[in-house]
């Protein structure tokens, strides 16, 4: 019976080790930016470019839902684009994202109809739309200012 209840214990142990170490593994594992395509900004009424970036799209439910979540950081080239089937009224939040970032909400017609600048990390407060949109632009916080975007600048984007 003695060597049951050692038997028991180690086996306890173990099991309490291995999922330790699993979750360690979760909490270390980094996701990773993938260029899928590449998008210009573009000054309303001039079309003179703004801005380029690198994108990473973002179709699928589960790419929309997760977005940059998980993630440290992002290049100051990089950005996030939210593609949707329709244009609807939008809001996102921060939850589980660990950087800042401005929120870019654009049209069919694919020109910037308003954006969230600076939303902080890990912000679970709604970041919406006001207005229908179809896609959605993250980027770095900040950049929106220093690049000048205004409501009614537009965007090109082709994916590789």
């Amino acid at each position: 019976m003695k060597h049951i209840g050692i038997l028991l214990s180690v086996l306890t142990l173990l099991l309490v080790s291995c999922k330790s170490e699993t979750k360690q593994a979760l909490k270390t594992e980094t996701v990773s930016f993938t260029k899928e395509g590449k998008l210009s900004i573009l000054t309303t009424g001039t079309d003179s470019l703004k801005a380029k970036f690198d994108i990473e799209i973002a179709e699928t439910d589960y790419e929309t839902e997760t977005g940059l979540m998980y993630r440290q950081s992002m290049e100051e080239s990089q950005g996030m684009l939210f593609i949707f089937p329709n244009a609807s009224a939008r809001s996102f939040y921060m939850k589980n994202t660990e950087f800042p970032l401005d929120i870019i909400y654009i049209d069919e017609a694919m020109k910037i109809v308003s954006y969230q600048k600076n939303a902080k990390p890990y912000d679970e407060s709604s970041l919406p739309s006001n207005v229908p949109a179809k896609y959605v632009l993250e980027i770095n916080a900040g950049l929106s200012d220093k690049l000048g975007l205004q409501v009614g600048d537009s965007i090109a984007f082709t994916r590789e």
